[in-house]
């Protein structure tokens, strides 16, 4: 089971949370977010992206040969990094979900400040098959404000065919199915930007270049309330990664993969075709991995909805 994190490591892991909060798109000065990636050859890299404008991008290499070339088809939307306390403070964790082959796996690795990996290709545990043709993989996990425990863990997943499925997670990492709902096979990429304790919301974009909002209740069936957000010129992105920033703020990350490009949007509180969407500029770094995940830490809120 993924475990709790403890201290970020600034230079590799960009958090959202640096400036005072309001609704507004405009408090993004400060704010920022780590894509992570993995590469044809098997490196895991992360490109850290700070909402100034234009926006500012430092790129680092987290696991140099953490995984087998070609050896990852998806990587989950958001993967974890944990720093230990080691003799010289500089190791840490990396965790998260991929798939492989036909089945996902929770991959773990440890390795230096430098990208050195103590123990390539990174450690799989299986969690199941039937994932060969999935797209999207996305843990939501939910911590009640002042208290130390992860009290939900959901996991959602997107098949080729538009069928988003739904599991919960115990403590214990047993898997239990939650749901599905078919009518997304438009969507080209999708982003948690809400977790709260009955609901998680993502926001996506579409192959006819729309935005919406995904807002999905934790109660039983799964019913998940789709949202207009903008209804077009966002076809273009392959990738979209988020971030929390300031209360009800978000930063939101879209990667071309037809020119390895990616631009840097603050967003207002996700409020329909009233959201406030402003446009910082192209990222000044070349994105040209073919997997990106957003480096998180498990128990930050999301509250972009």
């Amino acid at each position: 089971m993924i475990k709790p994190l403890g201290t970020i490591a600034a230079a590799v892991l960009v958090t959202a949370t640096l400036v005072p909060a309001t609704a507004a798109a405009t408090t993004a000065a400060s704010c920022g977010l780590s894509a992570s990636s993995i590469t044809a050859a098997g490196d895991h890299n992360s490109v850290a992206v700070v909402s100034t404008t234009p926006p500012r991008a430092t790129s680092a290499a987290l696991g140099r040969g953490a995984f087998a070339p070609g050896q990852v088809k998806v990587m989950a939307s958001t993967m974890s990094i944990l720093i230990d306390q080691g003799p010289d403070g500089s190791e840490y964790d990396v965790y998260g979900y991929v798939i492989v082959g036909d089945a996902l796996y929770q991959a773990v690795y440890s390795a230096h400040g430098d990208g050195v990996v103590n123990s390539p290709p990174a450690g799989l545990r299986r969690i199941g098959g039937g994932w060969g043709k999935f797209t999207m993989v996305e843990e939501a996990e939910y911590q009640a404000p002042n208290q130390g425990n992860i009290s939900r863990w959901t996991v959602y997943g997107l098949r080729s065919d538009g069928v988003l499925f739904r599991w919960t997670v115990s403590s214990k990492g047993v898997w239990r199915s939650a749901g599905s709902a078919p009518g997304f096979a438009a969507v080209k990429s999708m982003a948690l930007v809400s977790k709260a304790a009955t609901y998680d919301t993502f926001v996506a974009n579409t192959r006819g270049g729309a935005l919406y909002t995904i807002h999905i209740p934790t109660s039983a069936p799964m019913k998940p309330v789709v949202k207009q957000v903008r209804s077009r010129t966002w076809q273009g992105f392959e990738t979209l990664l988020t971030q929390k920033c300031g209360v009800y703020g978000t930063v939101l990350l879209g990667i071309d993969k037809d020119t390895d490009s990616a631009y840097l949007y603050a967003v207002g509180r996700f409020t329909g075709t009233t959201t406030v969407i402003q446009s910082l500029g192209k990222v000044p770094a070349t994105f040209a991995d073919t997997i990106y995940a957003r480096l998180k830490d498990p128990g930050a809120p999301l509250n972009g909805e």
